[in-house]
C-alpha cells in the first residue's frame, strides 16, 4: 500500500509510543548486545508539576543519549520517577480542599490530611508522566520512582523502600554527628509557616523607602562629628549627639543588637566602643546597644553606620555571630510581632544588663526574650512599621532635611521648612515563589547537615577529574559554592514529607532529651536503655502536650531532676519532632535510592554509578553538588561521571519567560501544531554547550518542514521502489555509479560527526550534521541526481540505485530516529517489513575509511559546487528564474572536463542553462562562477538592467551602514552592556552579526555587477 502523502503527528505518536511501552522497548537492558552500561537518571519533577519548556528541552537530551546508547547495545538504563514537593504539594490539596469547601488541613490533622495528599497523588499525581510520553520519553517506566514511597501511611502500590532509604541516611548521620539540631537564620515563608530555601525565594524589585533615623548617644553625650572629600579636605564639621542609621525596615529596630561602623571609618572613631539608644519604645525603658565596629559597612553608602538586627536580616546575622552580639527575635510564625514572653518593661532591663556587660545570654534565652512594646504585639509586621515611623518622627528622632521646593501636599513636615528624610527607592524584596508574600529572615530552630564535614570528597572529585561538569564555567560555579558552604538547613515546617525520625523525651534538669530511630519501636529501646527498663512512656501528639503532661506530673511530685531518678517507674511525656525533611534531602539520595539502596540490589550492581546527568545550571548547588555530598557520605562512590548543565530556556529575543511577559510557551500547545519531533529537534539544534537557549517558533515550523521533506523524500523512494529493500545478509551495497558511491562516503562521514558530537555532548552539532545531511545531501542532491539513474536504460543501474537509495533512507532513519523518533519510527515501519522496531534499530558503525570514493566525492563535490555557485550568482544578480542562459568557461582542465561531460544533463537542467560555450577569455559583461579545475561566466549584461541593480544594492547597502554604525555604536558604549538587561545586550550582537552577514552577502553581489562592467 502506498504511503500517505503526509505524516499524521497527531494520529500516529500515541500509537507509537504505545507500541514502544507494549514491546518493553524502554525496559532496562531491552536491546543490550554489549556488557557495557549506560544509566541516566531523570531530575525528578515535582508531583504536581506539567511539562514546560524546561523540562522538554532537559528531557530531549537525556532522551537522545538514552536512544542512541540503546540502539548502539549498550545496557541502557534511564530511571523515571518523581519528587513529592513538599510545599507545592500541600498546597496544591489545601486549596483542592478549600474548592470543595471540605474540612482544612487543621481541621482534619496530620495523619488524615496526608492521607487526603496520597488520595490526591493517585488521581492527578501521574500528570506529567503522561505529558513526558507525549515528548517521546524513553525512560522505564516500569521503575518509575517516588520520593515518598514506603512512607507511613503510604497506600498500596507506593510500597517502594526510597522512604526507608531516606530515614536510614537520616540516622546513620545523626549518629554519626553529621546531623543536628541548631538556631541559625532562614528564609521564612509567613504563609505557609516554614522555612524556605534560597531556591524558593524569588527577588523582585519593587517600589521602597529608605528611612533615617537617629540613634542618641547614651547620656547625652557629644562628639565631633567630621566629613572629608576625596583630597582630605574638611566639608564639614559639628557636634553631635547622635548616630544616623538608614533602614528599609523600621520595624526591626526593636531587635537592634548593635550599630556597627568600618573600622577604617574615621568620622566615628571617637564613639566606637560606647552606647547609644534605639529611638523606640516607651522612654523610660529605651534600650542601649554598643557601637561596633567590623568589616560588613560601608562607609561611602549611605550614613556608613549600620544597625546590626541579627534574628532577622543574613548580613546582620554574620556580623552578630562575628562580634557576639545578641540576636533578638521579633515575630511569630505569621510574621507578626511577637506576644509571649515577659512584660516589656522586664525583658528590656534584661537586654540593658547585656547591652552594659552586667549578664549575659543563651542563644536560646535571647530567642526567648521578646523585645516588642507591649502596644505593638500582635501587629502585623507591616502595621507595625507604620506605627514605629510614626513614634520616632513625633519624638524628633527622624533625621531631617530641608523640604525641597517640588514637595507635594501631604508630605510630612515640620516647623522652620524642615521634613524627615525618606528616600524612595526601587529595593530587591525576597517572595515566596509559590506563597507570594514577602519572605522574612527569621532565626529558628532547624536541622542541619554540618556540610562543612562531608564537602570535601565531593571537591576532590572535580578537581581529580572524577567527575566533569561541561561547561568548564559550571566547575568554578562548583567550586565557589562548596568552598563557601554553610550548615545546610533540612528540616521544614509541614506535614507532607519524611518526618524526621528523632523523638524527644523530658530529660534531666531543664533539658529535653532527643533520641534517633528508623521507627518509633527502636527509638522506645533507646529510651528504655537511658532511663530503665522499668520506665513507662506515654506518645503525645506535640511539645506543648508534653510539657503540659510534664506540668501536671511534676505537679504531682513526680522528680526529674536528678540522675537517681533514672530507674524509678515514670510515665515520660514522649513527642516526635513534628518537622519533615526538605524535599532536596531525599532527592539527593536520588541516585541509589531509585536503584533500591540500601538493599544491594542486581540494578544497583550493575548501574551505580551512573554515567551523565543532564540538569539546569540554577541546580548545581541545590541538587548537583548535594548529590556529590551525599552518594560520597554514604556509598563512598560519585553519583555520575559527566555533568551536563545548561541554561534557561528563553524566548525567540533571549527574555526569560514569564507570565507577566506572555512570552510562556507551553510545549504541550507546540506538540499539538507542530509535533513532538520538531520541537525535539528544535531543542537538539540550540542546546549548544553553554550557550544560550532561544525558542524560536520560526525555527520549529522550520523543523517540521524538515520532517515533511523526510517523508517527501521517502515516498519518492517507495514509488521507485528504492526504499525498504531487503539486501539478504544486510550487506551495504557496492555501487559502481559514482553518484551511489558518494553517497555511501557522505553518509559515512555524517555518521562519524553525529557520533563525536554526542560523545562531546555537542548535540546542537549533531542535529545541524543531520540535518544538513539529509535536507542537503540526500532529499535534495541525491533524490534529485538520481532520477535519470532510475529512468536509465541499464537496468544495473536502476536496480544499483535502488538498493544504495534504500540503504541510505534506512541510514537516515536510524541516525535521526533519537531526535525525531515518531516519524522516523513510522517511515521505517512503513517502508519496509522489519525484524524490529527502529527504536533497537542497529546504529550504524561503519566510518569513511569504508565508504569513502575520493573520485567519487571529488567530482560529486565539483558538480554540486558548479551548480550552487550557477545558482548563487543568479540569485544575487535578479535573473528570472525560469530564464535559461548561456554558459561559457574557460581554463577548463581534464578532470573538470570530465566532471562536466559525465554530468552535463544534470548541470544543465538544475542550474537553469540552455548551452555551454569554451572561450579563451570572458567577454565585458559576463559574471564569473570558479570552480575547480575552471572558471564559468554567465554572459548577463544583456539580459538584466546593471544600472538599476547597481543602484538598488548602493542604496540597500548605504541603509545597512546606518544600522550597522547604530548597532556598533551601542555595543562599544560600555555604560549600556554594563547595565542594560542580559537578553537585550545579547539580541544587539545577535543583531549586528546577522547585519553583518547581509552586509557581506550585498558586497559581494556588488562586487560581481562591477565585473558587468
Amino acid at each position: 500500500m502506498a504511503m500517505e502523502k503526509t505524516f499524521d503527528a497527531a494520529e500516529a505518536e500515541a500509537r507509537i509510543h504505545d507500541a514502544w511501552e507494549r514491546s518493553g522497548a524502554f525496559a532496562a537492558g531491552a536491546n543490550a548486545s554489549r556488557e557495557e552500561t549506560f544509566c541516566i537518571m531523570i531530575p525528578p519533577p515535582n508531583v504536581t508539576g506539567s511539562l514546560h519548556m524546561g523540562h522538554a528541552f532537559n528531557n530531549t537530551l537525556q532522551d537522545i543519549l538514552v536512544r542512541w546508547h540503546r540502539m548502539r547495545g549498550f545496557d541502557t538504563l534511564w530511571q523515571p520517577g518523581q519528587d513529592h514537593a513538599g510545599i507545592a504539594t500541600q498546597m496544591v490539596v489545601e486549596r483542592e480542599l478549600a474548592k470543595a469547601g471540605a474540612p482544612g488541613r487543621r481541621e482534619l490533622g496530620r495523619e488524615a490530611f496526608t492521607a487526603k495528599i496520597w488520595e490526591w497523588k493517585a488521581q492527578s499525581g501521574g500528570t506529567i508522566v503522561n505529558q513526558l510520553k507525549r515528548l517521546g520519553a524513553s525512560c522505564d517506566w516500569s521503575r518509575n520512582a517516588f520520593t515518598m514511597s514506603g512512607a507511613e501511611g503510604a497506600p498500596a502500590g507506593e510500597s517502594g523502600n526510597f522512604h526507608d532509604a531516606v530515614i536510614k541516611v537520616f540516622v546513620d548521620m545523626y549518629d554519626k554527628g553529621l546531623i543536628y539540631r541548631g538556631k541559625r537564620l532562614v528564609n521564612w515563608d509567613p504563609h505557609f509557616e516554614t522555612a524556605i530555601s534560597d531556591l524558593e525565594v524569588e527577588n523582585v524589585e519593587v517600589a521602597g523607602h529608605m528611612w533615617h533615623f537617629r540613634y542618641p548617644l547614651a547620656g547625652g553625650a557629644t562628639y565631633t562629628y567630621v566629613e572629608k572629600d576625596a583630597e582630605g579636605n574638611v566639608v564639614l564639621e559639628e557636634e553631635r549627639d547622635y548616630i544616623a542609621i538608614a533602614t528599609t525596615r523600621p520595624e526591626t529596630m526593636l531587635g537592634d543588637g548593635a550599630v556597627a561602623v568600618h573600622p577604617s571609618d574615621e568620622r566615628y572613631a571617637p564613639i566606637v566602643g560606647t552606647l547609644c539608644e534605639i529611638p523606640v519604645g516607651p522612654k523610660e525603658h529605651r534600650r542601649l546597644i554598643p557601637i561596633i565596629t567590623d568589616e560588613y559597612p560601608d562607609p561611602a553608602f549611605g550614613s556608613g553606620a549600620v544597625k546590626i538586627t541579627g534574628a532577622h536580616d543574613f548580613n546582620d546575622y554574620q556580623v552578630a555571630r562575628r562580634g557576639g552580639i545578641p540576636m533578638y527575635r521579633l515575630m511569630d510564625t505569621r510574621a507578626q510581632m511577637r506576644e509571649d514572653g515577659l512584660p516589656y518593661a522586664e525583658a528590656a532591663a534584661v537586654a540593658q544588663a547585656v547591652a552594659q556587660g552586667a549578664r549575659s545570654l543563651t542563644e536560646a534565652e535571647a530567642d526567648a526574650l521578646n523585645l516588642v512594646p507591649d502596644h505593638l504585639r500582635g501587629l502585623d509586621r507591616y502595621e507595625a512599621r507604620k506605627r514605629v515611623v510614626q513614634e520616632i518622627t513625633d519624638d524628633g528622632l527622624a533625621v531631617m532635611v530641608p523640604v525641597p521646593p517640588e514637595a507635594s501636599e501631604g508630605e510630612v513636615c515640620l516647623d522652620g521648612g524642615m521634613m524627615p528624610l525618606v528616600e524612595n527607592k526601587p529595593i530587591m524584596q525576597p517572595f515566596g515563589d509559590r506563597s507570594k508574600v514577602v519572605i522574612e529572615p527569621m532565626l529558628t530552630d532547624q536541622w542541619f547537615v554540618d556540610t562543612a564535614r562531608i564537602v570535601g570528597p565531593a571537591l576532590d572529585a572535580v578537581r581529580d577529574g572524577t567527575v566533569k561538569i561541561l561547561p568548564e564555567s559550571g566547575e568554578k560555579t562548583y567550586y565557589h559554592w562548596l568552598e563557601n558552604i554553610e550548615p545546610w538547613c533540612i528540616s521544614r515546617q509541614l506535614w507532607w514529607g519524611h518526618q524526621i525520625p528523632v523523638w524527644h523525651t523530658p530529660g534531666f534538669g531543664d533539658e529535653w532529651r532527643s533520641f534517633c530511630a528508623a521507627t518509633e519501636e527502636e527509638a522506645l529501646r533507646k529510651m528504655h536503655d537511658f532511663f530503665g527498663e522499668e520506665a513507662e512512656f506515654l506518645m503525645v501528639e506535640d511539645a506543648a502536650a508534653a510539657e503540659d503532661m510534664l506540668a501536671d506530673l511534676l505537679q504531682n511530685g513526680t522528680d526529674y531532676t536528678g540522675v537517681d531518678q533514672r530507674h524509678r517507674a515514670q510515665a515520660i511525656p514522649v513527642f516526635r519532632d513534628p518537622d519533615v525533611l526538605d524535599t532536596w534531602f531525599s532527592s539527593g539520595l536520588w541516585p541509589i535510592g531509585t536503584l533500591g539502596w540500601p538493599e544491594k540490589t542486581p540494578e544497583l550492581q550493575k548501574y551505580f554509578p551512573t554515567d551523565v546527568l543532564v540538569t539546569g545550571q540554577d541546580i548545581l548547588f541545590f541538587w548537583v553538588a548535594r548529590m556529590m555530598m551525599m552518594q560520597l557520605a554514604v556509598v563512598e562512590e560519585v553519583p555520575f561521571h559527566t555533568v551536563y548543565l545548561h541554561g534557561l530556556v528563553r524566548d525567540a529575543k533571549g527574555k526569560k519567560m514569564s507570565k507577566s511577559l506572555g512570552n510562556v510557551v507551553d510545549p504541550l500547545e507546540i506538540i499539538d501544531e507542530y509535533g513532538a519531533d520538531a520541537l525535539r529537534f528544535t531543542n537538539a539544534a540550540m542546546a549548544s554547550l553553554g550557550g544560550v537557549l532561544k525558542l524560536d517558533m520560526q525555527r520549529i515550523a522550520g523543523y517540521r518542514n524538515f520532517g515533511t521533506k523526510l517523508w517527501n523524500a521517502c515516498r519518492f523512494a517507495e514509488m521507485n521502489e528504492a526504499a525498504g529493500r531487503d539486501l539478504s545478509s544486510g550487506d551495504r551495497p557496492a555501487p559502481a555509479v559514482t553518484l551511489n558511491r558518494w553517497i555511501l562516503g557522505e553518509t559515512a562521514r555524517v555518521r562519524e560527526t553525529v557520533d563525536a558530537a554526542l560523545a562531546e555532548y555537542r548535540f546542537n552539532d549533531a542535529a545541524n550534521a543531520l540535518y544538513a545531511f539529509v535536507w542537503g545531501k540526500v532529499c535534495d542532491w541525491y533524490v534529485e541526481f538520481s532520477k535519470p539513474l532510475f529512468a536509465s536504460e541499464d537496468a544495473a543501474v536502476a536496480e544499483e540505485t535502488r538498493d544504495t537509495m534504500s540503504w541510505v533512507i534506512d541510514q537516515c532513519l536510524l541516525m535521526l530516529h533519537p531526535f525525531m523518533p515518531f516519524i522516523t519510527e513510522e517511515l521505517w515501519g512503513t517502508l519496509g517489513s522489519r525484524d524490529k522496531m527502529l527504536v533497537h534499530g542497529d546504529w550504524p558503525d561503519y566510518g569513511t575509511a569504508e565508504l569513502l570514493d575520493p573520485a567519487a566525492d571529488a567530482e560529486m563535490t565539483w558538480v554540486i559546487a558548479l551548480i550552487e555557485g550557477i545558482r548563487s550568482a543568479r540569485a544575487q544578480m535578479h535573473v528570472p528564474a525560469g530564464l535559461h542562459v548561456p554558459v561559457l568557461v574557460t581554463e577548463f582542465d581534464a578532470a573538470a572536463r570530465a566532471a562536466w561531460a559525465a554530468n552535463e544533463t544534470l548541470i544543465m537542467r538544475l542550474a537553469r542553462l540552455e548551452g555551454l560555450s569554451e572561450v579563451p577569455s570572458f567577454p565585458k559583461g559576463c559574471v564569473t562562477v570558479p570552480v575547480g579545475g575552471a572558471t564559468f561566466g554567465l554572459p548577463l549584461a544583456d539580459i538584466i538592467d546593471v544600472d538599476a541593480e547597481r543602484d538598488r544594492l548602493e542604496k540597500a547597502l548605504a541603509k545597512l551602514g546606518k544600522e550597522l554604525g547604530g548597532l556598533r555604536g551601542r555595543l562599544k558604549n560600555p555604560k549600556f552592556v554594563e547595565s542594560a538587561p542580559e537578553e537585550v545586550v545579547e539580541e544587539t550582537r545577535d543583531n549586528l552579526a546577522a547585519r553583518e552577514e547581509e552586509e557581506a552577502k550585498l558586497k559581494e553581489a556588488l562586487a560581481r555587477l562591477i565585473e558587468l562592467g
